[in-house]
């Protein structure tokens, strides 16, 4: 229902939006972005209103992150077993009791904390359910341009979250936020129930000949091998973890400001630079780069988002680093949205939800080496030097990925096989 063939021309970047499932899930997505962000905000102001501690406030925004990595992993999966409607809805509908409830007063930490864990844990099935439909919404070109359009609205609705949380905190309270933040999810429930008529079959029917994955320990380890043992998949995933450490300059932007005397509002506009570059790097990749060059491109564009790192320790002044780094993020962005189109179409519908679960985290992961190990390079050395090591570190990596790929003759494109996990 809905759905757009692609035809002989390139479709503008908003075509996507003629399908109407398409629509669902952007704006369900947008939706849980932006609460999720307000949500974030909340938290540590919560903690740090109950504790005064920076530490336990820096802890619990931590946790909104890490369990994605497990989750990722351990509860994939579920896409592949079920409805991939009804897991979006399901998560849905348990992250919203369990922020209603992080929302009441006086809730002890622990518990607090312990519901934080949960709450992104649930997210890991949504996630993977959604990448998983994607494919089967959008057609051809429409497809990388749909996931275009998810970066670069993404990237707005976590800049609007933070900014609307502020106002929230402030003008309410952090509760408030809390709850506006579940509503979210309840109406991203309702969204996708009513209008996302798209859905794989309950893998409980496929019959014992299926190559779904199981959740679990013996699904971390099906999954890993469903996109490591494959030449075209492990190649796609590791350009997209790979420009996943490109996430160190937003981190350090704080730090980075403070070491170039820019102050306050010098951090602001540091950490506007990545969402800048993103938003204008999926455009103009989208628009003006032929789809028979795109794969050719991921290599050049993980390399076009290290260098400019590389060299930020010779130009330390705002406008050149702002500039640098919005590069960084643009060739970031392009190719992620490349690698990602592409592994999608590479992977069986059957098992695509485990796969991108495995993604996902790998991803996570990713960000967050890089985010702890330059913050210890930033420690002994400075900011301009850690980023000048993520660069070169990035170098080095391309280049291996690009040897390696080469040598297994995985830079192609390929049709996905017929199903399964390989054994």
């Amino acid at each position: 229902m809905g759905r757009v063939q692609q035809g002989t021309g390139s479709p503008r970047l908003t075509a996507v939006f003629r399908v109407a499932e398409f629509r669902a899930l952007w704006f369900a997505e947008v939706l849980s972005v932006a609460g999720d962000q307000l949500a974030r905000l909340a938290l540590t102001v919560v903690v740090l209103q109950r504790t005064g501690s920076p530490a336990w406030s820096a802890v619990v925004y931590a946790l909104t992150f890490l369990p994605a990595l497990a989750g990722g992993l351990l509860l994939g999966p579920l896409a592949d077993r079920f409805p991939r409607r009804t897991v979006m809805v399901v998560a849905d509908l348990v992250r919203l009791g369990m922020v209603a409830v992080m929302a009441v007063p006086g809730v002890p930490l622990w518990v607090l904390a312990t519901l934080v864990v949960l709450v992104v844990l649930a997210g890991a099935p949504h996630t993977a359910a959604q990448g998983a439909l994607l494919p089967d919404v959008l057609d051809g070109d429409l497809l990388q341009r749909g996931i275009a359009v998810r970066q670069i609205t993404g990237q707005v609705a976590q800049v609007a979250g933070f900014a609307v949380g502020g106002l929230v905190v402030a003008v309410l309270t952090p509760s408030a936020a809390l709850l506006i933040d579940a509503a979210t999810f309840g109406l991203s429930a309702l969204v996708v129930g009513t209008l996302v008529r798209r859905g794989e079959p309950s893998r409980a029917d496929a019959g014992p000949a299926s190559g779904s994955p199981t959740a679990g320990a013996h699904g971390v380890r099906a999954g890993l091998r469903l996109v490591l043992r494959h030449p075209r998949r492990r190649y796609l995933v590791c350009i997209a973890w790979l420009v996943g450490i490109f996430v160190l300059p937003e981190a350090l932007a704080a730090s980075y400001a403070q070491a170039i005397g820019v102050g306050a509002v010098g951090t602001g506009i540091l950490m506007s630079a990545d969402p800048v570059g993103s938003v204008v790097g999926a455009l103009l990749f989208a628009r003006l780069v032929p789809v028979a060059w795109r794969d050719r491109a991921l290599v050049p564009l993980a390399v076009g988002a290290a260098v400019p790192l590389l060299v930020a320790p010779l130009t330390a002044t705002l406008p050149a680093s702002f500039a640098l780094w919005a590069v960084s993020g643009a060739c970031a962005t392009a190719a992620l949205v490349q690698a990602q189109a592409g592994f999608v179409r590479a992977t069986p519908a059957d098992v695509r939800g485990t796969a991108t679960g495995v993604a996902a985290s790998g991803l996570v992961a990713a960000q967050g080496v890089a985010i702890l190990l330059g913050g210890l390079v930033a420690e002994r050395t400075s900011p301009p030097v850690a980023l000048a090591a993520c660069g070169a570190g990035g170098l080095l990596l391309a280049c291996g990925v690009l040897l390696l790929a080469r040598t297994r003759g995985a830079t192609g494109t390929s049709a996905p096989p017929a199903s399964g996990v390989p054994a």
